[in-house]
């Protein structure tokens, strides 16, 4: 039976980024691909991806209650129920065990994107999680019938990327062209830093400052560059970032999921984790041979300075043998083809996981199966 639509249920603020939100546009932009449609359910949300989800044709319902408790699962089951859609995706660290158990109790097929194994246990029957290091041990508490989608094969790019599948960078003997992109929001305002690192670089550089639709520090970002003269040029909730990471030739980038859109763009990375859960990300990329990991800004740990910054470009880009090196290895980690691979998994399930278990009785009200059979 071929999918009809899907639930995506996750969040997007300042303070949490919008992260979540951008790698599930783009399974649903392998959804809509297929023909079938994209319900974003979320409790939190910003002007920048409320935008961006209309420009996607994707349907946004608001979920009024504690993002991640028993009131959010009843009514992210309800709202599946009234669509008679069958699989949840569940994007979010707020989202735990417990959450996960209640749409599958429920009737629901649930995939699940994680990073790090924050959930004390897996009820999900697909469970994606698309990072460098990800493996089975993460997840010994899982049920049986739940499947594991690990590693970098899984990443998913929106469509914009997958347009660039087959480019291949060239390495210049001397690099030029920068780009600093900082995430979704930014709260802590690295990206200041790194502008005042770039400024004090003694080259001819040439540097673009991509800043998100979340992004608080707008104005401020506009008169520190507007100080750095036309060599730096600020941009804000960009539609060509794929054009953009191909024009550079090194990138100064938080280590979150547009990690892997430069991996896939071959392009030559310097990170700094700005997140808890970025850390393992850049850790990994960095023993790979496929970027340059500064250390965190984030908290109290704020121990990548400016001089440091200044100090690593500086040298990476004299050196086209160090940018060549990470080029060819950060491209060999990411095909462009996750998205599609996560969807022949969601079709799947659709079609043959109705034979693998035996769910829970439902809850008070019938719907997608009180007596569920996988």
């Amino acid at each position: 039976m071929p999918l009809d639509s899907i639930v995506f249920r996750c969040d997007a603020s300042v303070a949490t980024g919008t992260g979540h939100v951008m790698r599930c546009i783009a399974l649903a932009q392998a959804v809509q691909d297929a023909g079938a449609g994209a319900v974003f359910a979320m409790a939190e949300s910003t002007a920048g991806v409320r935008a961006r989800l209309a420009a996607e044709s994707c349907e946004l319902v608001s979920v009024a209650c504690v993002a991640g408790s028993g009131d959010d699962s009843r009514e992210t089951v309800a709202l599946a129920r009234e669509r008679a859609i069958g699989w949840i995706v569940v994007d979010g660290y707020q989202f735990g065990a417990d959450f996960q158990r209640a749409l599958e109790t429920a009737g629901c097929k649930v995939l699940f994107i994680d990073d790090y194994g924050h959930a004390s246990h897996y009820w999900a029957d697909l469970v994606l999680n698309q990072n460098t290091f990800a493996q089975e041990n993460l997840y010994g508490a899982r049920e049986p019938y739940t499947r594991l989608l690990l590693g970098n094969e899984f990443c998913l790019l929106r469509r914009e990327f997958v347009s660039w599948r087959g480019w291949k960078r060239e390495t210049p003997p001397v690099a030029k062209k920068l780009l600093v992109t900082m995430g979704g929001s930014d709260p802590e305002n690295f990206t200041a830093t790194a502008i005042n690192a770039l400024r004090h670089l003694d080259k001819d550089v040439e540097a673009t400052v991509v800043v998100g639709g979340s992004n608080p520090h707008f104005e401020s970002l506009q008169r520190l560059t507007l100080q750095c003269g036309s060599r730096f040029r600020l941009v804000n909730s960009v539609s060509n970032m794929p054009e953009l990471m191909a024009q550079a030739d090194l990138a100064i980038s938080a280590a979150g999921s547009t990690c892997w859109e430069m991996c896939f763009l071959q392009l030559p990375m310097v990170l700094i984790d700005l997140a808890d859960n970025q850390k393992a990300i850049a850790r990994a990329l960095e023993a790979s041979g496929a970027a340059i990991y500064l250390g965190s800004y984030r908290g109290n740990a704020r121990a990548v300075t400016e001089g440091e910054i200044t100090a690593r470009v500086t040298s990476i880009l004299e050196s086209k043998t160090e940018r060549s090196a990470l080029s060819e290895r950060c491209g060999k980690l990411v095909d462009g083809r996750g998205a599609e691979r996560v969807f022949s998994e969601l079709e799947l399930g659709e079609s043959k996981l109705g034979e693998a278990k035996l769910g829970e009785p439902g809850l008070d009200e019938p719907g997608l199966g009180q007596q569920k059979r996988r």
